[in-house]
Order: structure tokens, then C-alpha cells, then sequence
């Protein structure tokens, strides 16, 4: 795992007890590990996916501190409810985790016109409206963190890949730039890269000996309690995890 961005080290925590937290993509893999990481440490977690029933599931395993709300992140207006659902019930949002992803591969030539629209506003244009939308607040209470989650396909490219890896570069890209915009009000935004991740996108004909060599959602899920319990006079900007074994 590597890190940028770290002013000093250090090896307290900071407690995020009752802080409200946001995360898409919840229902399941990196997403849903996420959100059950941050119900652990004490926070309120809004749970954010397209299906309500794999949300209920993740609710059920937090408890008490989750709240379901179906969201499709591809949809402006559909975010914008959320935002508005939690800042209602649950007060104004401490953290933004951005999880929600889908992959679709395949050459340039041969690309579908609606995936590549699926793709990039799934991964890149929902994170940019979700980000406008907690912002305000954050800027008038001059605090918040915002992790944004992309992919070791933000930062080299690879065949058949060109479209899922420009709206990865583009998340890499975008969250470098609102870290240095948003500093001024000591809100911390931060991008996670992982490498190969045991879930959904791993696909099924994966082994079983591969799948051990994988990360796990877990993995990701550390890196965020990582950022959020981070002192305050320093952040991380950027983590890059890659299993310890090539898969």
C-alpha cells in the first residue's frame, strides 16, 4: 500500500462517534465493507445503491446507525434527494465515501455508445454531482473528508480497458484538483486505487487459488478508517493497495 500526501505519521485515532456518513455503491463489495467499517467506529452511515434490497442486507449487518435510501447515482435529481433526505434526518454530512462503480470492458471500436454513457456517469459524473451537493455545508462548517474510489485503472492504462480507465483517471484527476480547492476550509478529499478486488467485477471464472490473491473489500475498508480518524493537522491524499501476490 502506498500513500501521498501525509504531512506527519501518527498513531491516534480520531474518534468519528456519531459523525453522518454517506456512502454509494453500499449494497455491496467495497462499498458495503465500507459502510460496515464506519458503523463499527460509531457513525451514522446513509446507505446509498440502486437496490433496496442488497442495502437492507448491509443495514442489517451495521444495525441501528444505517439508513436505507435507493439511489441511482446516475441521476442528478436522484442525489440531490438523498443529500437533502440526510441533511433532514440525520444532520449535515461529516463523510462522503464515493463507491459506487460499475466495469465494462472491451476495444474502442467495438464499445457500445449506452455503456459508455452507463460507465462514465456511474463512475465519474455521479461523484462530481454527490461532491457539489455535500460541499456547501462542508465549506460553511469548514470541515469534512470526501474519499473518492477508483482503481489501479486510474493510473495506467491498459487494451481493452480505454473507457472504464478514462472515467478512473478522470476520478483520480478530479479529486486531486478538489483536494487542493477545498483545503482552504480544512476539508480533506482523498482518492483510494485498488488493485485486483475480490467482488462482482472480479467476475465469476475466476479460481479459487486467484481469488485468495486478491484484495478484499475489507482491504479497502481499512484504507478509509485509515483516512477518517486521520489528526487533523495532516491528510491523505492517495492510496494505492495492490495485493501482496499478483493474482
Amino acid at each position: 500500500m502506498q500513500y501521498r500526501g501525509i504531512s506527519q505519521a501518527s498513531t491516534h485515532m480520531v474518534s468519528i462517534q456519531n459523525q453522518v456518513a454517506v456512502v454509494t455503491g453500499a449494497g455491496r463489495g467495497i462499498g458495503r465493507a465500507i459502510a460496515v467499517e464506519l458503523g463499527k467506529l460509531g457513525a451514522h452511515v446513509a446507505l446509498a445503491a440502486r437496490s433496496r434490497s442488497e442495502l437492507e442486507d448491509t443495514a442489517r449487518t451495521i444495525g441501528s446507525a444505517a439508513t436505507v435510501f435507493p439511489t441511482d447515482v446516475r441521476k442528478k435529481e436522484e442525489l440531490q434527494r438523498l443529500f437533502e433526505q440526510v441533511s433532514a434526518g440525520n444532520g449535515p454530512v461529516d463523510i462522503l465515501v464515493n463507491a459506487a462503480g460499475i466495469a465494462v470492458f472491451g476495444p474502442v471500436l467495438e464499445f457500445g455508445d449506452e455503456d459508455f454513457d452507463n460507465l462514465i456517469e456511474t463512475n465519474l459524473r455521479g461523484i462530481f454531482f454527490a461532491c457539489r451537493f455535500v460541499l456547501p455545508s462542508m465549506i460553511q462548517r469548514k470541515s469534512g473528508h470526501i474519499i473518492n474510489i477508483a482503481s489501479i485503472a486510474g493510473k495506467v492504462g491498459s487494451a481493452n480497458r480505454a473507457v472504464y480507465c478514462a472515467s478512473k483517471f478522470g476520478v483520480v484527476g478530479f479529486t486531486e484538483s478538489l483536494a487542493e480547492e477545498v483545503r482552504q476550509y480544512s476539508i480533506r478529499a482523498s482518492v483510494i486505487c485498488p488493485g485486483s478486488t475480490d467482488t462482482r467485477f472480479s467476475g465469476e471464472t475466476r479460481t479459487s487459488k486467484v481469488r485468495e490473491r486478491m484484495l478484499r473489500p475489507e482491504d479497502v475498508a481499512h484504507a478509509v478508517r485509515m483516512i477518517v480518524t486521520q489528526e487533523p493537522n495532516s491528510f491523505i491524499s492517495e492510496i494505492i493497495m495492490r495485493p501482496t501476490q499478483k493474482p
